[in-house]
């Protein structure tokens, strides 16, 4: 993948990745309010796919393989289509983007039917993951599974350290353009079999484990 297309995915990372860890080490647990709609948020479902540049699509028009193209979205957020030229795809869903192309294919052919299918999500390289930082035996940054929980970050991150403050463990995660802390009671996770805040991770979730004070 070239320089050229993964910039604006890697910039716009960065600066999520820098909001996010400033502060990291001393912000308080935000207030409940923020806590609760954070942790009650549903993470997005396949349908909610926003397209952005380095994502691949498979366009396919209904008895016409000729106007079937796969094409990446480029890092002006189109994609160019057969008969109907450019179009703009960043920042819309694949069903969104077959019924421009739909509208666009009317003048050309009869009752056009046209699909759209995500076959290379590079947009999202970045921000569908989940990370885990801190005393941690190894700092670890992985893609976001369905299902995957507090507990599986630790455990992937090979534990944590003989110096870390299970119990003030912070999971930050992204809402509303800001960065909700939430607490994280890992002592009681790993060693006392209460799960409570064993939370199920969102894509973006940095989970961060302290060292204790001496």
């Amino acid at each position: 993948m070239s320089r050229t297309l993964l910039a604006p995915v890697t910039l716009a990372f960065a600066a999520l990745l820098t909001l996010m860890l400033s502060g990291c080490a001393s912000q308080p647990a935000s207030s409940p309010e923020k806590i609760r709609k954070a942790l009650n948020a549903q993470a997005g479902q396949p349908d909610d796919y926003i397209l952005g540049p380095t994502d691949v699509v498979q366009v396919s028009v209904w008895r016409n393989p000729d106007l079937s193209v796969s094409v990446p979205v480029r890092p002006d957020g189109r994609i160019s289509v057969p008969l109907v030229g450019d179009v703009q795809a960043s920042g819309e869903r694949p069903e969104a983007l077959a019924a421009s192309i739909e509208d666009d294919l009317e003048q050309y052919i009869r009752e056009p039917q046209v699909s759209v299918v995500v076959t290379g999500m590079g947009s999202h390289e970045f921000t569908d993951r989940v990370r885990v930082t801190g005393a941690v035996q190894q700092p670890t940054s992985v893609a976001h599974r369905e299902g995957m929980t507090v507990l599986d970050m630790v455990l992937s991150s090979g534990g944590a350290t003989s110096f870390a403050a299970l119990n003030d463990a912070m999971l930050y995660r992204p809402l509303d353009g800001e960065v909700v802390a939430i607490p994280v009671k890992l002592d009681d996770i790993l060693n006392k079999g209460d799960i409570e805040t064993n939370y199920a991770l969102q894509p973006g979730d940095i989970l961060t484990v302290p060292e204790r004070s001496f």
